[in-house]
This record gives structure tokens, C-alpha cells and sequence, in this order.
């Protein structure tokens, strides 16, 4: 941070220094940006002269310039995790707890620059969106905290997933305690700990053999935003007007394809251009648009009739609420986004994915939405095309997702400013 170095600073009286915030949203995909792109305009309602700056990277920065929101210049001093991420899969396989696990440069980088920054200028408050580096470290050593700081995150705990056996579960066991330790020692670090979602969005498991479960854990240590989409899922005009500018008429039956912020679902999107020839001569109506995102070249994938490909699609949710059935991986954000716009669709979760195998199929299931094909059922052409076409003609009724949930975690960070 030779950068930071040798600048004077000016004392200024507390009661005279603007109200200032800093906000950090893991880049592990683009469901965090723009979760917390809605909070942050919500708590501007609350507080008209609050300053926001970002500590961020690569794609949420991709996210923050649409949204014309301030990016903190010591952003280009961090490690990127999405690039680890990326190498750490392969064939739409991503063992996301061993790869959080050899990530600790990468953390320990990114750590220290926070620091510097909050070292050089008073922020009243900070915002973790699964920043865990921050939360682990001032865990560490609480004397650097000099702000308020608010936790969020829409899952608890580590679990372990089958392939990696009873070492695999002895570790994540030991991690989720050191977690469980470090709360009960210095419950004063968090300010606000806030999931984004509901009670009963928490998985029904264990910590681990002699921990707490994590549901009643996370119930007594958490408050409950409600899932926050940031959108109100729109009405039939607005749909058929984001079709058009999407370039699809209302005689299409419109597919939309996307895997999401990170580059890791390459070879989804290959196996599901296999299956388009296919579905399409099962049901000539249907027209494809596939993402590729923002770390992904559209140019690498194939062609195919009855398709079009594009990058990175900014309120890409507004596309998704305009489709007839989407194809996605199984990030939360992109599938509670169809959920809240009642349109079918299948997700295909990572092979060895905790998260979206455990815990983002669990909460799909309370809503009654969405259908999990495995990797290896998505990677049969005949398949998976005869899954596409059978969900664009189901009728869904999922149960609503809440429209206020970045309303409710702005008022709750409101209070600490």
C-alpha cells in the first residue's frame, strides 16, 4: 500500500466529518453486487447525506459502474477471488470448501488493504457482504476495529459434502467452531449480524458432532431482512417490453441461458448448446438467449440457429422475469430472481458445491421452486432438452418471495450510523 504512504491528514472535529460508509460485496458471482447495490440505495433514503464508498473487484466493479456508485481507488490493491475460484474448477466441479480453504493469501492480501483504508479515513459504519476475510480477521485481533460493522450473508455454516468423506466433515466441523468461538468471545465486534432470508430459509443441520444446530444457532445470533431481490417483479406490459428489447416477439418461446458473474460455468453453457439443435426440433417456438457473463467470451461458444449470445446483461433480472423457462446454475441470486418472477426454470448446481448443493437447494425448496438436474443428467443432450421444453410448459406457483427485504436491512443498518 506504498500508495497510502507519506500523505499528511487533516484533523477534523467528529460532529463536523460527513457520515461516511464503506461497503464490501464478495465478487464470488454478481448476487452480492446487486443485493447490496438495492441496500445501499435504500439506506440513502434513510440517511440523504450518507457517502458510500466500495472496496471491490472484478465483476462486482462491472456492477458498481452501471449503478453509478463510488469504487474506492485501494480496490486495485486486491487479490481477486474470482480468478482462484475459476482455477479451482473444472467441468462444472467446484469443491467451494477446499477452495475457500486455499484461499488464505489471497484473504490475508485483501485483509490488509482493508485495513490501510480504514486506517486513512473514518467510516462510521462497515458493511460485510460476506467479506470473510474482514469478519475472521478483526475476529483475530478486535483492537483494529475503530467503526461500526454489520455482517451480512444468506447462509451459516460450513458442510461437508459427500465425496470428501469423514475428513472432510472433521474440518468443516473444526471450522464452524472456531466461528462459534470467536462469536462467543467478542459478540461486541458484530454490530448487526443480518441473514438475508428467513428462519426457515436456515438448513436444518448440525454445526458439527457436539455444536449447536445451526438453524436455532443462527436464529438467536441473527436478525432476518427477508430475501432481497431489489425489484418488484413486474407486471405482464413490463415483461412484454423487456422482450422486445431483447429482441423477441410474443410468439417466441424465450429460453434464457446464464451462469452467473463468475467464469466457472463454461461447461454448462457448451452442454447446453448441445441440447438447443434438440429442444428446438422438439418444439420449433423455442428461441434461446444465452449469457455468457462478464468473465466469459461469448465468442468461445458455438453457434446455433435460433440463438443469441451475449456477455454481461446489466438488470439482467429484468430478462429472466421475461422469459418463458431459463436454464441457470445454481447461484441463489439468479434462481430466487425467477422464483420472485414465477418462471420456470432448471438449475444445475456444481459438483461438490456445498452451497448450492445444500444450502441454495434447501431454501429453493421451501418456495417450491425451480427444478435440480445434476451435472450428469445436463451433460445427455436428449436429456436435458426434453427437461427444457417440459418446464416451459409448466404452470408455477411458487410461493412470493418478499419485495421489501432491502428496505428492512437498510433500516436495520440505518441504526448504527
Amino acid at each position: 500500500m506504498a500508495a497510502m504512504a507519506g500523505r499528511s491528514h487533516t484533523w477534523v472535529r467528529a460532529q463536523r466529518r460527513p457520515k461516511r460508509a464503506l461497503l464490501l460485496s464478495s465478487p464470488i458471482g454478481l448476487g452480492h453486487a446487486r443485493r447490496d447495490v438495492a441496500v445501499a440505495q435504500e439506506l440513502r433514503k434513510l440517511h440523504p447525506d450518507l457517502q458510500i464508498d466500495w472496496l471491490a473487484q472484478h465483476p462486482v466493479t462491472r456492477v458498481l459502474a452501471d449503478a453509478g456508485e463510488h469504487v474506492h481507488p485501494a480496490s486495485a490493491w486486491l487479490a481477486n477471488e474470482s480468478a482462484h475460484i475459476e482455477d479451482e474448477s473444472a467441468d462444472h466441479d467446484l469443491h467451494a470448501f477446499q477452495a475457500i480453504r486455499r484461499m488464505d493469501e489471497i484473504l490475508v492480501n485483501n485483509f490488509m488493504v482493508f485495513n490501510d483504508v480504514t486506517d486513512e479515513t473514518y467510516y462510521d459504519l462497515v458493511i460485510g457482504d460476506e467479506a470473510w476475510d474482514v469478519d475472521y480477521f478483526l475476529h483475530e485481533n478486535p483492537e483494529l476495529k475503530r467503526f461500526a460493522f454489520a455482517w451480512m450473508t444468506d447462509f451459516v455454516g460450513w458442510l461437508p459434502m459427500p465425496a470428501g468423506g469423514d475428513a472432510e466433515a472433521a474440518l468443516t466441523a473444526d471450522y464452524n467452531a472456531e466461528m462459534l468461538e470467536q462469536r462467543s468471545r467478542y459478540r461486541r465486534l458484530r454490530d448487526r449480524s443480518i441473514f438475508v432470508g428467513n428462519p426457515d430459509d436456515v438448513v436444518d443441520e448440525s454445526f458439527g458432532p457436539g455444536l449447536p444446530g445451526i438453524r436455532e444457532w443462527t436464529t438467536a445470533n441473527y436478525d432476518f431482512a427477508g430475501y432481497v431481490t431489489g425489484f418488484t417483479p413486474p407486471s405482464a406490459e413490463e415483461r412484454a417490453a423487456a422482450r422486445a428489447r431483447a429482441g423477441f416477439g410474443p410468439d417466441d418461446l424465450l429460453c434464457v441461458v446464464t451462469v452467473g458473474g463468475s467464469g466457472v460455468g463454461d461447461a454448462l453453457l457448451h452442454r447446453v448448446m448441445d441440447a438447443i439443435p434438440l429442444a428446438r426440433r422438439m418444439l420449433p417456438r423455442l428461441r434461446f438467449l444465452v449469457v455468457a457473463g462478464p468473465r466469459i467470451d461469448p465468442a468461445s461458444l458455438p453457434r446455433r440457429r435460433g440463438t443469441t449470445v451475449r456477455g454481461f446483461v446489466p438488470d439482467l433480472y429484468r430478462t429472466l422475469a421475461a422469459c418463458d423457462v431459463a436454464v441457470v446454475q445454481g447461484g441463489l441470486t439468479t434462481c430466487m430472481e425467477l422464483a420472485a418472477a414465477q418462471r420456470p426454470f432448471i438449475y444445475v448446481p456444481l459438483e461438490n458445491h456445498f452451497e448450492q448443493n445444500l444450502h441454495v437447494r434447501h431454501r429453493l425448496a421451501q418456495y417450491g421452486a425451480g427444478r435440480c438436474v445434476r451435472y450428469a443428467e445436463a451433460s445427455d443432450p436428449d436429456l436435458l432438452a426434453a427437461a427444457i421444453v417440459a418446464e416451459a410448459a409448466r404452470e408455477v406457483t411458487y410461493r412470493p418471495v418478499e419485495t421489501d427485504g432491502a428496505a428492512r436491512a437498510a433500516a436495520m443498518l440505518a441504526e448504527l450510523i
